[in-house]
């Protein structure tokens, strides 16, 4: 065998064996992708407000769906009960998840979310934040829940049906199950922008209130979810596949 043809030789190995390798990679690549489709984007940065009473916040915002959120790259999750110090978080997240029954006081603070909601943002209204907890913040209610809850259920279980099976938020969730929580009372407010239902609340023979859907706000990406009072719900697969849902919506 001539020199020529030993260099020839030798190129189609080393072309072989790189054309090897690069396959390979891809295969592993696509293989992790299809394993975890969330391990090659940026996490989504979320701020959970949670905190004051009835609930506890701690254990199932804080702790669970922290958690939940975060499984497989999916978000960046940071928890406050300051809510007075909302605002020193917005310029860095892409969604405001809004649990909390504590007192929003700061006026600066009432304005940042009003503007990070006229931006375009995302905002999760979630169980204790869709009440009306405020008197004088009735714009709150008004614009960012189009609505909300001054009553619920004694605790215990009730039924969820979905109304829309193909939106985005409810991907994946069943259409119909039920759970032990506080079935709240949520009322739409004729004056605010109004709401997409996505599913529905109710017991046997009783009214039928809406517990998830989509706020019409003519910027923001609102959610409003009235489950999360305990581990019933924040430990079903149906609730985790819905906030999950909820953030990447919102998010976009």
């Amino acid at each position: 065998m001539n020199t020529t043809r030993r260099v020839n030789l030798k190129g189609l190995l080393k072309l072989g064996l790189s054309f090897i390798l690069t396959f390979g990679l891809m295969m592993n690549l696509s293989a992790e992708t299809k394993e975890n489709p969330n391990s090659r984007r940026k996490p989504i940065k979320v701020l959970i407000v949670g905190g004051n009473a009835s609930h506890d916040f701690e254990k199932w915002y804080k702790e669970v769906d922290a958690a939940t959120l975060e499984r497989n790259g999916l978000a960046e999750v940071t928890y406050t009960e300051d809510t007075d110090n909302i605002k020193d978080y917005l310029d860095t997240i892409d969604v405001l998840f809004l649990s909390n029954n504590k007192p929003i006081n700061d006026v600066a603070t009432r304005e940042a979310i009003f503007a990070f909601a006229n931006a375009g943002k995302g905002i999760i209204i979630a169980h204790a934040g869709m009440w009306y907890s405020w008197r004088d913040w009735p714009e709150y209610n008004k614009e960012l829940v189009s609505g909300g809850s001054r009553g619920h259920n004694r605790y215990g279980k009730f039924n969820v049906d979905l109304t829309e099976v193909k939106h985005p938020v409810t991907k994946g969730v069943p259409a119909h199950f039920s759970l032990d929580d506080e079935l709240y009372y949520q009322k739409v407010d004729p004056a605010g922008p109004g709401i997409e239902v996505l599913a529905n609340a109710s017991t046997e023979g009783s009214e039928v209130f809406p517990s998830v859907y989509i706020v019409k706000h003519a910027k923001a990406k609102i959610v409003g979810i009235a489950l999360g009072h305990d581990a019933a719900s924040h430990e079903l697969e149906a609730y985790q596949t819905m906030i999950r849902n909820a953030v990447k919506w919102a998010a976009k």
